[in-house]
């Protein structure tokens, strides 16, 4: 590989904010929300020209549980107050009237769907820009960390890039929720790799016979304990993505999109009427890069209970597990004002697929925006302050 080197030149500084926050998914959303209603100046960066990642970008429209599938709502917050704004005009499937609408007992809710629902992608993303908006946060789309400049363990400035050029950002904390861990790499954090890699998927909506649908082209990967006997279903491809390398994630763009237009055009050989509408217009990446935080949590730890508690998450997948989330799984040792939010928080990769959706991304984003605001060095806070500030918040820290 050959190299050139690039002169040196002045960046301008076009602004500073008390809390920064790296990608505008879920995540992002409730960092910068839960940061702004503490009273901080709050500067929201986006790639896309829409709020959402995955959950409205990438069509993966479903708000996964906030309860542990016994009856009992675990997750409170700013995860139930999206769930409740995703579905503000209406529901597209899963209607949870158990939770929603009636008074049971977890006896009885347990017998029902679970608190989960899905929604409108594109009502989803504006509602949650006029949400942030109306909280005072700044957004800016179109824009990337390119990355960050660092003095005494702290990162003082962001480098971003957008169609104004180069630029930076003066900061007092940093929350990465980029979901590639993105702002830890750049700063010298210990990161992991998730070693499984990703699947293809494609997914896309569609009308047929009049009626707007959900196509949910390949998926995630099953849990070993939960495949039935002949192995649950298979990958639309044998190849696995790391998601991290920009030639890789284009030719798996590519490889999604032909295999959605494989998928629309066999579907057209029995129903003319059955024609795309929209499809995922960002890589449906789910674990890439992570923190190495001060504690990592592992699927085995059920129930498990942690002083340094800042929310409570189930398993979307099975009946019965609900996650204690510690504080430290936010934060590393090497960078004292950088806090991660999403799916690149500490956790094992058995965990990773139960930490990285809508309801935990809601939870850990609200957590490290609180604590954005209150300081810009994550080891020396206090723990108790925090939770007492997301207690009133109506945050969750215990399972009962």
């Amino acid at each position: 590989m050959s190299y050139i080197v690039e002169t040196e030149k002045k960046v301008p500084v076009i602004q500073e904010c008390d809390v920064l926050v790296a990608g505008g998914g879920i995540a992002g959303i409730s960092a910068a929300l839960a940061a702004a209603r503490a009273g901080a100046k709050v500067i929201l960066l986006e790639r896309e020209f829409a709020l959402g990642g995955l959950a409205t970008l990438g069509l993966i429209t479903i708000y996964l549980p906030l309860c542990d599938g016994l009856g009992n709502q675990v997750s409170f917050g700013i995860s139930e107050e999206l769930l409740r704004l995703s579905i503000r005009h209406g529901v597209e499937g899963r209607y949870p009237k158990e939770w929603l609408e009636q008074q049971l007992s977890p006896e009885e809710r347990k017998k029902g769907q679970r608190f989960m629902v899905q929604y409108n992608p594109h009502l989803f993303a504006i509602l949650a820009e006029q949400l942030l908006r109306d909280a005072g946060v700044t957004i800016i789309y179109g824009t990337v960390v390119a990355d960050v400049q660092m003095k005494d363990r702290k990162i003082s400035a962001v480098f971003i890039e957008n169609k104004s050029g180069r630029s930076a950002i003066a900061v007092h904390s940093v929350v990465d929720a980029t979901g590639d861990a993105d702002v830890a790499r750049a700063a010298g954090a210990k990161v992991e790799i998730f070693k499984q890699g990703n699947i293809i998927a494609g997914w896309y909506y569609y009308t047929a016979q009049g009626q707007t649908k959900l196509r949910q082209l390949g998926a995630s990967d099953i849990p070993d304990d939960q495949k039935t006997e002949g192995g649950g279903p298979k990958p639309l491809v044998s190849r696995r993505f790391e998601g991290l390398d920009g030639i890789e994630l284009s030719e798996m763009v590519q490889i999604s999109h032909d295999l959605t237009l494989k998928d629309i055009l066999e579907h057209r050989e029995t129903d003319e009427t059955h024609t795309p509408v929209t499809m995922s217009t960002i890589p449906q990446i789910r674990m890439t890069r992570r923190i190495a935080g001060l504690y990592t949590l592992d699927d085995k730890e059920n129930r498990q209970p942690f002083a340094d508690s800042i929310g409570v998450i189930s398993d979307w997948r099975k009946r019965g597990p609900a996650y204690e989330i510690p504080f430290r799984t936010l934060y590393g040792a090497e960078v004292d004002n950088l806090i991660a939010a999403g799916r690149c928080i500490s956790v094992t990769d058995a965990m990773w697929d139960i930490s990285r959706v809508i309801p935990a991304c809601a939870v850990t984003g609200e957590a490290a925006g609180a604590a954005a605001a209150m300081t810009d060095n994550f080891s020396t806070l206090s723990v108790e302050k925090l939770q007492e500030h997301l207690a009133g918040q109506g945050v969750k820290l215990h399972i009962d």
